[in-house]
């Protein structure tokens, strides 16, 4: 079977893979006919496809998390690899392969990861914060052992939110100690809290983004967020007006930075402007690492990195 990672451009190949996303779209063609649009992906990373000979059979059958037997070519599109299908089928069980065999996961067990973050919660002195970061992390405690951190740039694979928040506060414990002028309670409590929500704003199964919910499409996560320290400070009996929930409130509101990015403020405190920078880092820092991990190992550039500002990444053998 062919891994996605190996595969080269021009080559054909036939393997097993699971369908990440699934849509009937139509060409430009007089009259247009319609295709599927597919992202297959394997533990070893994802590809866009397309099946242009879709017949209705296909388009009844192929489905999101659905593991496919597929006979194809690697084509190259706008500098990126792309698969064109020739045949596909739904897999039965005589073919004997797994749907956790086609997952990928955090390098870390999320049983560790959510022990290093609970861990962390206890670090932190002030007692209000703490309870405050406590009751929003229960909230979704039960998904954030296997939710991914977003739907394609980053940490997006089973765990990957909370591996996200770990790397997070490693550097984060390495920042506050070089700049002793950040208070480590807000750097902790904001990293843990920055992408707290998402588990409420995307629908996921084993680490992928299939949808949006209702509210993650309405608020997002991180309005989502800052509503739960309300809620919290309400239920904890901590007052609203209070300098520490407002803190808190304005370091998840301001932690995209800009408002075309998402955020209604931009950071205007030490700690909101670090934390947006160690979110930018970690998240970037793991783009690289992805894009390095997923590439054919005869490559010498990576396929371009959207958040990147669509650069290819070389990959040096000193």
């Amino acid at each position: 079977m062919t891994l996605i990672r190996s595969m080269s451009t021009n080559e054909e190949f036939i393997g097993y893979y699971l369908v990440k996303e699934v849509e009937i779209k139509q060409t430009n063609a007089t009259p247009p006919k319609e295709y599927l649009d597919l992202v297959l992906c394997d533990a070893s990373g994802q590809v866009p496809a397309k099946l242009w000979d879709a017949s209705p059979a296909d388009k009844e059958s192929i489905h999101p998390m659905e593991l496919v037997k597929v006979q194809g070519v690697v084509q190259s599109y706008r500098e990126r690899p792309q698969v064109k299908i020739m045949r596909i089928r739904k897999t039965n069980e005589a073919d004997g392969v797994s749907l956790t065999e086609f997952i990928r996961s955090a390098p870390v067990s999320p049983e560790d990861l959510l022990n290093t973050i609970r861990s962390v919660i206890q670090q932190i002195s002030d007692s209000d914060v703490r309870t405050i970061v406590a009751f929003c992390v229960r909230k979704v405690e039960d998904k954030l052992s296997h939710y991914p951190a977003a739907k394609m740039h980053h940490h997006a694979y089973f765990a990957g939110l909370a591996y996200h928040m770990v790397r997070m506060l490693e550097i984060g414990d390495f920042l506050c100690r070089q700049r002793p002028f950040l208070n480590a309670d807000l750097i902790r409590a904001g990293i843990i809290l920055h992408d707290i929500a998402k588990p409420e704003e995307m629908v996921a199964q084993l680490g992928i983004v299939t949808d949006y919910s209702m509210q993650g499409k309405l608020l997002g996560h991180i309005s989502m967020a800052s509503n739960w320290i309300t809620e919290a400070a309400i239920t904890l009996g901590i007052d609203l007006q209070s300098e520490k929930v407002l803190l808190l409130q304005h370091i998840v509101l301001s932690h995209h930075n800009l408002g075309e990015w998402g955020s209604p403020v931009q950071p205007q405190t030490a700690e909101a402007v670090a934390l947006h920078h160690i979110d930018s880092l970690d998240a970037k820092m793991q783009m690289v690492e992805d894009a390095l991990e997923s590439a054919a190992a005869h490559e010498e550039w990576t396929t371009p990195i959207r958040g990147l500002e669509n650069k290819a990444m070389y990959r040096h053998k000193f």
